[in-house]
């Protein structure tokens, strides 16, 4: 008959690697070690995000200060007030208000109808085999490749023209914008969604055609909410642009009810006689918050679709 010998427990490791003395708490690491092995990465963070949140900060107290200037914001927030914010809405000759709704309107409709047009494309070309899908895959990559600059003059004479015929469509009109932004929807926009199409299993599609249903069923019931993260994304970079771009708009837009955010602001500092900073400031400061707004509206989105694509795997 044998006998087995019990072994001694092994004593626990302490939070630095070596051994602990057995009846003694672990021993802690040096701040030398921590700051070796993450620590410096803390600091790193804290740095990125001072150096981004600086500007931020510049910003709003150039907002916030009374004098209207940038030279008397270097002391940042050592005055306080609100009549920049006041000075947005009091003047007649620039609707800072009117800005912001044709802002909203045209950013809300622009993104909409690419994430609509730009998944219809990629479900063309990820879920149909057709003559020239490569070419047009290519092609779409291709025209990204010229700026938008170098059609702002054929822009502005084809509106011109558009103008005589139709004029709710030409220049001056915010569907004739929102016409020109769609020009470039299914761009670089429709690639991304072709991607995150494919990677939908497509066994989903052969069992939705075996109880009868169609492409318009299998697009609407199915593949939409299975891409939603990239839907998202999709939608509120096309906001983002959208909202921030002026080079279009103050070439379509050339009365002022009608402007945008980007183009109206820019009245602020544009005259030499007249620049008023703290009010463009404040201006920017508003015009960041439709952003901000769309950002935490789909953030639960991308983060749902995320996790349920975890799962699923």
């Amino acid at each position: 008959m044998s006998t087995s010998t019990a072994l001694p427990p092994r004593p626990a490791a302490g939070t630095d690697g070596t051994a602990a003395t057995p009846g003694l708490p672990p021993r802690r690491r040096s701040f030398g070690a921590w700051f070796k092995d993450t620590g410096w990465r803390h600091l790193v963070g804290l740095a990125m995000t001072a150096f981004a949140l600086l500007p931020l900060a510049y910003v709003l107290s150039a907002a916030l200060s009374p004098s209207g200037t940038l030279v008397a914001s270097s002391g940042l927030f050592r005055d306080i007030g609100f009549d920049n914010f006041q000075a947005l809405f009091t003047d007649p000759q620039k609707p800072f208000a009117r800005w912001f709704i044709n802002t909203v309107v045209i950013g809300l409709v622009t993104s909409a109808s690419t994430v609509f047009l730009g998944a219809l494309a990629a479900y063309s070309f990820s879920r149909m085999r057709f003559t020239g899908r490569r070419m047009g895959l290519l092609s779409l990559l291709l025209l990204q490749m010229f700026p938008q600059m170098l059609g702002v003059v054929a822009i502005f004479l084809l509106l011109s023209e558009i103008s005589d015929i139709v004029p709710w469509l030409g220049l001056g009109s915010q569907l004739g914008l929102i016409m020109v932004y769609l020009g470039g929807a299914l761009g670089v926009n429709t690639y991304l969604m072709y991607g995150f199409f494919n990677t939908v299993p497509k066994t989903l599609d052969e069992a939705a055609r075996i109880d009868g249903a169609g492409h318009f069923q299998i697009f609407f019931t199915i593949i939409l909410r299975l891409v939603t993260p990239i839907l998202a994304i999709v939608g509120l970079l096309t906001f983002i642009t959208t909202t921030g771009e002026f080079m279009i708009a103050s070439i379509v837009l050339n009365d002022p009810d009608t402007q945008t955010l980007a183009v109206g602001l820019y009245s602020f500092v544009g005259d030499n006689q007249s620049r008023t900073w703290g009010v463009f400031s404040a201006g920017a400061v508003l015009a960041a918050l439709p952003v901000m707004a769309l950002f935490l509206f789909l953030q639960r989105y991308i983060a749902s679709g995320l996790v349920a694509g975890a799962v699923k795997g």
